[in-house]
């Protein structure tokens, strides 16, 4: 993989990271996220598009709001650089073949959902159930692998993988309410899609990651007194944690596992 090939995609991320920070902020208020154009919330005036280059406009305005000077808040920039350095690497993790898109998607989904989770404590309907059938169309093409040999059994083990973690999501939703919330639940299946479709080893190692991050996370904020036993920790951010690790390490760690065995 060339480095001028990743660097195109993280290029794209760049761009994608952009509209991602009109999307944290309007879809967990309804807002539409075409209609309108972006403006400074003090002032009023559309932003222009020379000012809506990504990182570049906030380093050239000094972070401020050309027409009124109002403060413009660094984790805008730092949302497109992020998007933009995690496009790069799923690039150079997975090549640049017909599963590509589809991880892509993913990498823009989890940025997306974790700073709404993070703000509001929720996983919006609104990005998440589209993502079933944008996953499951992307994940078919990666199966189907134009102008290569088809393999049928990855989709499969997709659907199956699923509907595994959708299910068991929904079980321990039902044993033990106050730990996730239905939104958890609904994210998983699309989680275990990709997870599945990576193999079986990644299903497992993402499922049993998420809770280790979270639980450690929760412990962590215990110890430092910053969180109480009653208090709400958003899951989300962990569960696109851990199905990332699953995803790119669930394969040698359930091998040097079974090894063990």
């Amino acid at each position: 993989m060339t480095v001028l090939v990743c660097a195109f995609f993280g290029l794209l991320g760049l761009v994608v990271g952009s509209f991602l920070n009109v999307v944290v902020w309007r879809v967990p208020r309804g807002e539409s996220v075409v209609h309108p154009p972006s403006a400074c919330p003090r002032c009023g005036h559309a932003i222009r598009p020379w000012d809506n280059v990504p990182v570049v406009s906030w380093l050239v305005l000094r972070g401020r709001c050309r027409d009124c000077s109002a403060p413009i808040s660094a984790r805008y920039p730092l949302v497109e650089a992020g998007t933009g350095l995690a496009f790069a690497l799923t690039t150079w993790w997975n090549g640049v073949d017909w599963a590509l898109p589809a991880f892509l998607y993913l990498a823009a989904v989890s940025v997306a959902l974790t700073l709404i989770d993070l703000d509001v404590r929720r996983l919006p309907d609104a990005i998440v159930l589209p993502s079933y059938p944008v996953a499951l169309v992307l994940l078919t093409l990666a199966s189907l692998n134009p102008g290569g040999a088809p393999d049928w059994g990855a989709l499969l083990r997709a659907v199956i993988g699923g509907a595994a973690m959708f299910a068991a999501y929904f079980v321990m939703l039902i044993v033990y309410p106050r730990g996730m919330g239905f939104g958890d639940v609904k994210l998983s299946g699309v989680l275990g899609l990709y997870l599945g479709w990576v193999g079986w080893g990644a299903l497992v190692v993402g499922w049993f990651a998420a809770f280790l991050l979270g639980g450690v996370f929760s412990v962590g904020l215990l110890l430092t007194r910053r969180a109480g036993r009653k208090s709400s920790v958003p899951f989300g951010p962990w569960m696109l944690a851990g199905a990332w690790i699953g995803l790119v390490l669930g394969a040698g760690i359930a091998s040097s596992y079974l090894s063990l065995l």
